[in-house]
């Protein structure tokens, strides 16, 4: 009989034991595999969802390929042409004067529009004229500040600035300013648009996309 037992002993358990083992290993293996699964999924349609409720940028505050004005000063270059490089002034009546191609429209368009404009008259004197036009200094870019601030009136700059830069500019509020009512006119030729501009969110992190990039002319109102 002891023989016997040391036998059983050294075979192993029973053949039932290890099968019930084994389908208890399985279930517990599957259980896990579908609590992953699950936890998978799960992330996956919440990211969707935190980028719709994610507010998308005001269109008002990317920044625009700049405009040229009157009395901005352009650096034309010409390739392989040093005669015909040279500085010039954008007239008051908006136009600038080029050797071979005379007047020119200047104010109103981006410098990449002016540089086709001077490659296509120079094309009856050179045979692939290469043009570079750059923006030398800005001295139309100007908005004004009004209202309960330091020093209200003309802000002047020569590159465009953001509501807070302005503001910063102006000397900062006044006692008895509201800031959280702030408004920004801007007059678009066809009639004005008004932007409204919440101080305490923007400065909080809040609604940052209010701090846009101002056109000239704008007007900032601090009640």
């Amino acid at each position: 009989m002891r023989l016997r037992a040391a036998a059983l002993a050294l075979r192993g358990p029973p053949l039932q034991f290890q099968m019930r083992r084994a389908l208890e290993h399985f279930v517990f293996l599957t259980f896990c595999f579908l609590l992953f699964s699950g936890t998978l999924a799960a992330q996956s349609n919440d990211a969707p969802n935190r980028a719709q409720t994610a507010e998308p940028p005001d269109s008002a505050s990317l920044p625009s390929l700049y405009v040229i004005q009157p009395n901005d000063v352009l650096e034309i270059h010409v390739w392989k042409e040093p005669e015909l490089t040279r500085k010039v002034l954008v007239r008051p009546d908006g136009r600038i004067s080029f050797p071979l191609i005379q007047d020119l429209q200047a104010a109103g368009m981006t410098p990449g529009a002016i540089k086709q404009e001077i490659e296509q008259g120079l094309k009856k004197y050179i045979e692939v004229p290469n043009v570079t036009v750059i923006v030398e200094a800005i001295q139309s870019y100007r908005v004004f500040v009004t209202g309960k601030v330091a020093k209200a009136g003309t802000v002047m700059a020569e590159k465009p600035l953001t509501v807070l830069q302005a503001l910063a500019m102006a000397g900062g509020f006044t006692d008895f300013a509201n800031p959280a009512e702030m408004v920004i006119i801007r007059n678009t030729g066809n009639g004005n648009v008004l932007f409204r501009f919440n101080y305490p969110e923007v400065i909080k992190g809040k609604n940052f996309n209010q701090n846009m990039l101002l056109k000239s002319g704008d007007v900032i109102v601090v009640p």
